[in-house]
């Protein structure tokens, strides 16, 4: 009786665990199903976009075609109406022409007929004949943002000693929306901000615009107090004819019209700001809703200049001689070892100057610099204003994320706790892919209880690539982060890896430069120090944080130890970008390790964590 009983028993739990595996494999098919329905929704939109875009190629080449034809027949005509001047030129000096012309008027008079025709006979050189000259198409005009913004002096004088740098490259993209469009009248600051976040179209006067918006006509008119230029008259004191006739051009066709008051008093522009439909000020004594400026990544950035900087501390007047274009300002941020800047600078130039990962102070301290550089980007980038204005007059403000889903493979079960602790000290992680030992699906659900957890059991023989290939599969979010359990990683550590995508080409971001400890030794060894935000063939695999889709198409080599070393490789064969961020935030651990000895820099005998995390 016991053994049925047992076997009973037995048998209804095997049916529950069924049942339930059954009900996990439904969930799993019904969550599947309603990412295919999107995902096949996604595709049928990105079809019709594409198909959109076709159309409108095939349109622009046609009117392209349609305007070279229009330009040869004008050259045509040109040349011939030459050809005609020629040829009465020709006949007017032709020698019978001007004999008969001699003898017409002065046939009634033989001496004036007689010194007539003596000038006549004399020879004159005949016109050269027209030549056709080839017409060449005309080049589009680059419309990347930046593209015509580049620095132009590359002379600095100090204390009467000049100095020759290598301008910054203002980069040429891309945009963040480039779905939207926006007309801007702003001073060269504002608009070097706005350039990357939209299609931007700039340069129209109150003469011209009614001609040139048309073009391409905006989702949204944005107008700063500028001191400069063709519409500052308009905008000052009482409104000029120009731009209400400008607010009534894009009142009739439903485009938004902003004023964003940045600088000087506000009452000169009051009365033409009251004309808006939507009003900005950076300044807090100004009863207007709030728009500050925010760093730009894309110029905002620590890539050093070619030249690297000048071992000296500079004041911001030596820094910023009054002369100086923008373009020119941002190669100057990134020149002195430190930046002396006087109480009363503008907060919006402090951020500037520590977003290009210049100390400031008088004396260079690169770890002060870089919290300098953390607190600038978390006070607000331009991206992030923008996604305000929008939000606030009712235009979508989507944009590509940076979402990041975080890869843990855990070979040894005693690490998991530390594995685990690391990976809950980052923000801004949103799914956690956690292949290793059954206890850490649980453990990682209570540490992380606010990220969505996968968790997979590896095949004992598993190794860490394979485990890495099986995992990248299982990832959702934009980004893919590698984390090794046996390092340490700082509370910044991913936020600041994830910065570099803001102003980077790269399709895969680490660390080139980084701490090391070994604890045999107990030594702390401080790796390329040199490699800090630049582009390289390869950094460590436990600092990877990459595409989703690069990663993906890459694979990872069935390899515990070296599949980061394969993976590095094929990124060079296939001609991937890889970006080496700042040396902080990270300490690769190990017991011993030959290969670090005798390739990184002994910083000292004792821990590495006071050094990287800060």
């Amino acid at each position: 009786m016991s053994t049925e009983l047992e076997s009973t028993r037995r048998a209804l739990r095997e049916a529950v665990s069924h049942a339930e595996r059954s009900a996990e494999l439904a969930r799993l098919l019904d969550a599947a199903q309603v990412k295919l329905a999107a995902a096949e929704q996604s595709a049928e939109e990105a079809r019709s976009l594409a198909e959109q875009l076709s159309e409108t190629e095939q349109r622009l080449a046609a009117e392209q075609a349609a305007a070279d034809k229009l330009r040869k027949e004008l050259a045509e005509q040109r040349f011939q109406a030459e050809v005609a001047n020629w040829k009465l030129s020709s006949i007017k000096v032709a020698r019978w022409n001007r004999l008969g012309d001699a003898i017409k008027s002065s046939k009634n008079n033989p001496m004036r007929l007689a010194k007539g025709l003596r000038g006549a006979a004399k020879p004159v050189k005949r016109p050269s004949a027209p030549k056709r000259k080839p017409v060449s198409a005309t080049k589009p005009k680059d419309e990347r943002p930046g593209a015509a913004f580049q620095a132009t002096s590359t002379t600095r004088t100090l204390g009467g000693a000049s100095f020759k740098l290598k301008p910054f490259r203002v980069p040429t993209g891309p945009n963040t929306r480039p779905h939207l469009t926006a007309a801007v009248i702003a001073d060269p600051h504002a608009e070097a901000l706005l350039r990357y976040e939209w299609r931007q179209t700039t340069g129209f006067t109150p003469r011209d615009f009614a001609r040139v918006l048309p073009l391409e006509v905006p989702h949204l008119l944005v107008v700063e107090s500028v001191t400069q230029g063709p519409w500052v008259e308009e905008l000052t004191g009482e409104p000029g004819e120009g731009i209400k006739a400008l607010l009534a051009w894009c009142s009739e066709r439903g485009i938004r019209t902003v004023f964003w008051h940045t600088q000087g008093e506000v009452e000169p522009y009051a009365a033409a700001a009251e004309l808006f439909e939507h009003r900005f000020t950076t300044d807090l004594t100004v009863a207007w809703p709030r728009l500050q400026f925010g760093v730009q990544p894309r110029v905002h950035n620590p890539v050093p200049l070619a030249g690297g900087r000048i071992d000296r501390v500079l004041t911001l007047d030596q820094l910023l001689p009054g002369h100086l274009a923008y373009p020119d300002v941002l190669t100057s941020y990134r020149w002195p070892a430190a930046a002396d800047c006087p109480p009363g600078t503008p907060q919006w130039r402090l951020a500037e100057i520590a977003a290009c990962a210049t100390p400031i102070g008088t004396e260079a301290d690169t770890r002060r610099a870089h919290v300098a550089l953390r607190r600038a980007y978390s006070m607000g980038t331009m991206s992030e204003r923008v996604d305000e204005l929008l939000d606030a007059i009712g235009l979508p403000s989507a944009r590509p994320t940076l979402n990041t889903s975080v890869l843990l493979p855990i070979l040894d079960p005693y690490l998991m706790e530390h594995a685990l602790a690391q990976v809950a000290r980052q923000s801004g992680v949103d799914q956690l892919i956690v292949i290793g030992p059954p206890e850490a699906e649980l453990r990682a659900r209570d540490v992380l209880p606010d990220v969505e957890v996968v968790y997979r059991r590896p095949v004992p023989s598993m190794t860490e690539g394979a485990m890495l290939d099986a995992g990248i599969d299982l990832c959702e979010s934009d980004l893919v982060a590698v984390m090794d359990p046996r390092d340490v990683y700082g509370p910044h550590y991913l936020s600041d890896l994830r910065r570099a995508f803001l102003f980077s080409s790269a399709d895969i971001v680490g660390k080139g430069a980084f701490y090391a400890h070994l604890r045999k030794p107990q030594a702390t060894l401080l790796k390329q120090p040199d490699a800090e935000y630049s582009y390289l063939p390869e950094i460590t695999g436990g600092t990877l944080l990459a595409r989703r889709n690069t990663v993906r198409e890459l694979g990872f080599a069935d390899l515990t130890e070296g599949w980061d070393e394969v993976l590095m490789r094929q990124c060079r064969t296939d001609g991937v970008k890889v970006f080496s961020a700042d040396r902080f935030g990270y300490v690769r651990v190990r017991d011993e390790d030959r290969w670090l000895l005798g390739a990184a820099h002994l910083v000292e005998y004792g821990s590495a964590e006071p050094h990287a995390l800060i």
